[in-house]
């Protein structure tokens, strides 16, 4: 329960309402799981969950991509490099990188819900031999709110990776897909008999994409979801982020569905 203090390296700004901050500890390393969150505190206004969004194996360094919504990450993004920021963590559940090994891989990502799988894409690229196919599904309401074009450059100029990225609505320089995200899922080419897929973006387009998953034949426990929303204390002590028996912080955030479907449509949950 008590944060650790964290220097910041560098802040980056991604797009108009969202930011990236890299920090380093004199204890070194931070070794943490693809899909685990921290709890990021700014002294003197509090603290929030964010996922990590660094490479998993480049860990001397943390990495935390944050839209700026409230007044602890409002707080966040005035800070400068040489700053301090209190960290607790790593906390939650993973991405299911190692039961992927051998099989192909579809990762879906919307808006800022590319920021958790990030590690993920990353593990799987360092050792893309253990995998079979993989794709990154990756929607965004405008070309502005792309995140991490550089990466999004890197990982298309791949052979061995299908990036699929579209855009809800375009500018005149824009000449990509437009469209939902569902229309990129609608045009997968990987079959689903041998097939994981890992998710994270509003819940409104998880149902989505969800609904078209299943009607190409891919079943609930093959789709991996990362469900953040209301976490507070990453303990399981508030009860803010209970859904059904679970508790998204200590339990999640990254499910199964099969395990939480059940609960995904009851209403108060």
């Amino acid at each position: 329960m008590t944060p650790e203090s964290f220097i910041v390296k560098r802040r980056l700004k991604e797009t108009s309402d969202t930011f990236t901050i890299e920090l380093g500890r004199a204890a070194g390393p931070f070794p943490f799981e693809p899909g685990q969150f921290n709890m990021l505190y700014a002294f003197g206004v509090g603290e929030v969950p964010i996922s990590i969004s660094g490479k998993p194996f480049a860990s001397d360094t943390l990495v935390h991509t944050i839209r700026d919504v409230g007044t602890v990450t409002t707080a966040l993004s005035k800070l400068r490099k040489g700053d301090c920021v209190g960290v607790r963590g790593p906390f939650g559940s993973a991405w299911p990188t190692k039961r992927a090994e051998g099989k192909d891989v579809i990762i879906v990502a919307g808006g800022i819900g590319l920021a958790p799988v990030r590690p993920a894409i990353e593990q799987i690229l360092a050792n893309r031999a253990n995998y079979g196919r993989f794709a990154i599904l990756y929607g965004a309401r405008t070309p502005e709110s792309l995140l991490f074009d550089k990466d999004l450059a890197r990982w298309s100029s791949r052979l061995d990776t299908d990036v699929l990225v579209t855009v809800d609505h375009a500018s005149r320089s824009w000449r990509g897909s437009v469209g939902v995200i569902t229309t990129l899922v609608r045009g997968l080419t990987i079959p689903p008999d041998n097939a994981l897929v890992f998710m994270c973006g509003p819940e409104i387009m998880m149902q989505y994409v969800v609904l078209k998953l299943r009607g190409q034949g891919y079943s609930d426990d093959q789709i991996f979801l990362s469900m953040e929303r209301n976490m507070r204390c990453a303990e399981g002590r508030c009860g803010h982020c209970q859904l059904g028996p679970a508790f998204i912080c200590k339990d999640g955030p990254v499910f199964q569905l099969s395990d939480i479907q059940p609960y995904l449509g009851v209403r108060e949950f």
